[in-house]
């Protein structure tokens, strides 16, 4: 798992700073807070950094996947596990990104902010997700990237990426959810049994938001279905 930017206590930076803005009359322990997560034999917290899964049951597939992991998010507003981000494709980004840090061999990225333009508008109809972020999933193209923080921009969507337009990509197919307005589930399914595999290349972008609503949730909060993903991984190598 990783966190976001309303999880203030974990960004220790952030919270010794701006704390008490938030739990004046309450103030956390950071320490004790990232112990919860980091403490547990049955949680990977991620935290700009990579883990490499292995799935061990006897009965399972026997699968191993990379996974990376990041809570940061371009900085809108004085929240946690901010940077800051060009605002347009056209800024400058020839500098070094944090989403540099990506290992090539990553099958899943996990990251708070969406890539720009990949299920990243607003209720306004501005993209708001990051072009550095966009531009290293172009390099790495894994298998999967999740995403959240944009609540309207919850659904999934297929990115095959162009081998020699850089940073673009050769096409884009949208989810149609299977559990939109019934008691079916949102399944987003990768294995070929209800859609074409994933090709060489291609990129599942998933927004998982659970938040529907947003403050100040005018007639209250609203929830998303939570996605399942179902997804082809690499085999062990005393598997294969």
């Amino acid at each position: 798992m990783d966190t976001g930017n309303h999880d203030i206590t974990l960004d220790k930076d952030f919270y010794t700073h701006h704390g008490s803005a938030f739990h004046n009359q309450n103030p956390q322990s950071h320490s004790q807070c990232l112990q919860l997560l980091t403490s547990s034999p049955s949680i990977t917290y991620l935290h700009h950094e990579s883990a490499t899964i292995r799935l061990r049951s006897p009965e399972g597939p026997g699968t191993q996947f990379t996974v990376f992991g990041s809570p940061y998010s371009p900085r809108y507003g004085l929240w946690a596990f901010s940077y800051d981000a060009p605002a347009s494709p056209g800024g400058d980004l020839a500098l070094t990104s944090l989403w540099d840090d990506i290992p090539p061999s990553t099958d899943i990225v996990v990251t708070h902010t969406p890539p720009k333009g990949c299920r990243d508008e607003t209720s306004s109809m501005q993209t708001t997700g990051c072009e550095a972020l966009r531009r290293a999933l172009w390099r790495v193209r894994p298998r999967l990237a999740v995403c959240g923080h944009i609540h309207s921009g919850r659904g999934a969507e297929r990115v095959l990426w162009d081998q020699e337009d850089r940073f673009s990509a050769a096409s884009v197919r949208a989810w149609e959810d299977p559990g939109a307005g019934n008691n079916k589930v949102s399944l987003v399914d990768l294995t070929g049994r209800k859609a074409p595999l994933l090709e060489e290349g291609e990129t599942c972008v998933v927004n998982a938001a659970i938040m529907k609503s947003s403050y100040p949730h005018v007639g209250g909060k609203q929830f998303h279905k939570p996605i399942v993903v179902d997804v082809n991984l690499p085999l062990c190598a005393e598997e294969s």
